[in-house]
C-alpha cells in the first residue's frame, strides 16, 4: 500500500538506566553506576550518525523527517540535564524534526527533578509516561517502585505547570498482593488524576523478569505466593475497561486508553506498521523501502533490526544490529496480528491491495473459526477482537502465524 511508504520516521531511543529494578520488569535495563551515562549518550549520538550509511549498506535510504520520538527504557529522566540537552542537540542536528512533533520521555515518579523538568522541557518534550503501576503505596513498594501516591500526584502537578498536559499514566493488573477493592482504588486515583492517556498492562510470568522466574518456579521471593489467579487479573482489566469508558478514556488498543485526539502517535507507528529508527541498548526497528515492489532479486521491501541487549558491548560501540528482510507472507503476519491488536480493527480488503488474495483468503478461514469461538467479530469490512479476544491475545494472533515464527515486541507507552 503506497500509504505505508514513508514520508516520516519515528525515533525510539533507549535508555536503560533505572534506580532500581523492578520486580516485574523484562527489558534490557538495571541500575549501572551514573558514570555510564554519559559513555552511553556518546554511544547512542555515534550510531545515530552511522544510521544512514548502515541503512545505506542495506540498500534503504534513511528519511530524515522525524514526526514522533520516544525515549524510553529504564529511566530516561535519570540522565542528567546535561546529557538529555547534548542528546536531543544530536537528534535535531542529526535529522529534521517536525515543529509539532510528539515527543515523549518515561519517567519514574518521585525521580524527576525540577533541573531535569526544565531540561526536558527546554528539548521540546511535550508529553510524559509516568511509571505508576500501582497508586496503593504497599503495592508499589513491594514490586520495587520508590514513590507514593502523594509524589505521583506531586509531579503531575509539576508538569502540567512546566507546560506538559499530555500525560500518560500505567497501571499493572496482577502485582503482588493486590486485590479487586486495591485495583479499584487505583482506577479511582487515576481517573480522579485528569491525565488523558492511560496505559492498562495485565502481569505477564516469564522468565525474563524476577517475578516470573519466582512463580515459574513455585517460590515466595519477591511476593510471588501473592499473585493474584489468571481469572481475578482478567476481572481488573474488564472492569478498567468500563470504568475509564465511562469517563471518555476509550480503549483504542489492548493496553491503551485516550481522550479523542489524545493517543499516542508514536505507539500507533508500531500497530499501522508505519517506518521507525530505535537506537541504544535492546532497540528495534522497522524500515520500509520508498519503491512498493521487490528488486530482481526478490528482495522484500520490509527490513526489522533489533540491537544488542549486551550493555557492555554496545558501550564498546558495538551495537550488535541483528536483521531481518521480512518476507510477504510474514509483513502479512503482523498486519493481522498488529491490526487486531487496535480497537479499530484489519480490513481485509485493503490487506488484498497490499498481499494478494491467496494469503488474505487463509487469513479469512482463519478469522472464521475465531469468530465462531466468540474472539473475533466481523462488521461491514472491519473485523475486530471482542473483548474476549483480548483477553486470550496470544492465542488469536497465533492463529495467524503461519511459520511459528517469533513476535517483534515494539516498547512504548
Amino acid at each position: 500500500m503506497a500509504g505505508l511508504f514513508p514520508d516520516s520516521l519515528g525515533l525510539y531511543v533507549s535508555i536503560p538506566f533505572c534506580r532500581s529494578k523492578c520486580t516485574y520488569c523484562n527489558f534490557a535495563s538495571g541500575v549501572h553506576p551514573p558514570s555510564e551515562h554519559s559513555r552511553y549518550v556518546d554511544q547512542l549520538i555515534d550510531e545515530m550518525h552511522e544510521a544512514g550509511d548502515w541503512a545505506k549498506g542495506l540498500g534503504l535510504e534513511l528519511v530524515r523527517r522525524i514526526d514522533t520520538i520516544y525515549l524510553g527504557g529504564g529511566t530516561p529522566s535519570l540522565l542528567e540535564p546535561e546529557l538529555i540537552a547534548r542528546l536531543f542537540g544530536a537528534i535535531r542536528a542529526q535529522f529534521a524534526v517536525d515543529g509539532d512533533a510528539e515527543i515523549t520521555v518515561e519517567c519514574a515518579p518521585g525521580q524527576l527533578s525540577e533541573e531535569t523538568l526544565g531540561a526536558l522541557v527546554a528539548a521540546g518534550v511535550n508529553r510524559v509516561s509516568l511509571g505508576v503501576q500501582s497508586f496503593v503505596d504497599r503495592e508499589a513498594k513491594s514490586s520495587g517502585r520508590l514513590h507514593s501516591r502523594t509524589r505521583v500526584l506531586d509531579d503531575l502537578r509539576r508538569l502540567r505547570e512546566a507546560g506538559v498536559g499530555r500525560i500518560n499514566v500505567d497501571l499493572i493488573a496482577g502485582l503482588a498482593g493486590q486485590t479487586l477493592a486495591t485495583w479499584e482504588e487505583s482506577i479511582s486515583v487515576l481517573i480522579d488524576c485528569g491525565v488523558p492517556h492511560a496505559s492498562i498492562y495485565m502481569l505477564e510470568v516469564d522468565e525474563d523478569s524476577r517475578l516470573g522466574r519466582e512463580m515459574l518456579a513455585g517460590g515466595a521471593r519477591y511476593f510471588a505466593e501473592l499473585v493474584p489467579s489468571d481469572d481475578t487479573i482478567a476481572g481488573m482489566y474488564e472492569s478498567a475497561i468500563e470504568r475509564l469508558d465511562a469517563v471518555g478514556l476509550k480503549q483504542y488498543e489492548i493496553s491503551n486508553f485516550a481522550r479523542p485526539g489524545s493517543e499516542s502517535r508514536h505507539n500507533l507507528r508500531y500497530w499501522q506498521r508505519r517506518s521507525y529508527l530505535g537506537i541504544g541498548l535492546d532497540a528495534s526497528s522497522m524500515l520500509r523501502e520508498k519503491g512498493q515492489e521487490a528488486d530482481a532479486s526478490g528482495k522484500p521491501y520490509v527490513l526489522r533490526s533489533t540491537n544488542t541487549d549486551d550493555l557492555k558491548r554496545y558501550l564498546d560501540g558495538d551495537f550488535g544490529r541483528g536483521t531481518a528482510w521480512l518476507s510477504p507472507e510474514r509483513q502479512h503476519e503482523e498486519a493481522w496480528f498488529l491490526g487486531l491488536r487496535m480497537n479499530a480493527g484489519v480490513e481485509p480488503q485493503s490487506l488484498r491491495s497490499e498481499f494478494g488474495d491467496p494469503l488474505v483468503e487463509r487469513a479469512l478461514e482463519s478469522a472464521a473459526r475465531l469468530a465462531d469461538d466468540g474472539l473475533l467479530l466481523r462488521n461491514g469490512e472491519t473485523i475486530r477482537m471482542t473483548a474476549k479476544g483480548r483477553l486470550l491475545s496470544n492465542d488469536v494472533f497465533q492463529e495467524f502465524l503461519e511459520n511459528s515464527l517469533q513476535e517483534y515486541s515494539a516498547t512504548g507507552r
